[in-house]
């Protein structure tokens, strides 16, 4: 009956994030579109996810998709591993370092992965990062860690 697997169980999870963003903002003063309140954003994004999640749910039965193919315990590996080495060293390391490490080590999960292209990648990302998030809009994270004098 249901034809496409990736995207039933894609809506499904789009289902259930936009329905906990909703139970979650249910408490929380709603406000008008001049004066949001706290629950304004969660819930009109939790209801995109819905609407998401509906589409993707219903396209399963009528388009004809693809198998879920096996699990990538590799790249899965490899991404969680990365994620949580920058979390762990970003304020030793700094961001200069520590997010090309994050960029590198993810990128290394694809099967497609070229290392000149990922350097760029890297550094690239991390110069936009440190300009715009950093420099730009404050956010409180070391450009150079502690362990490089920063």
């Amino acid at each position: 009956m249901i034809r496409s697997t990736k995207d039933f169980w894609a809506g499904l999870i789009y289902l259930f994030f936009g329905a906990s963003a909703i139970w979650i903002a249910r408490d929380y003063a709603m406000g008008t579109g001049n004066r949001m309140g706290p629950a304004y954003f969660p819930s009109l994004l939790g209801g995109i996810l819905i609407f998401i999640g509906l589409v993707s749910v219903i396209r399963s039965f009528v388009a004809e998709g693809k198998p879920i193919g096996r699990l990538e315990v590799k790249g899965l590996s490899l991404i969680v591993a990365a994620v949580l080495l920058f979390g762990f060293l970003v304020k030793s390391l700094g961001v200069a370092l520590g997010l090309p490490l994050l960029v590198i080590i993810s990128a290394a999960a694809s099967i497609q992965f070229r290392w000149w292209p990922t350097v760029a990648l890297a550094v690239g990302l991390t110069l936009f990062c440190i300009f715009v998030f950093l420099k730009g809009l404050g956010i409180p994270l070391p450009v150079w860690g502690t362990w490089l004098g920063g």
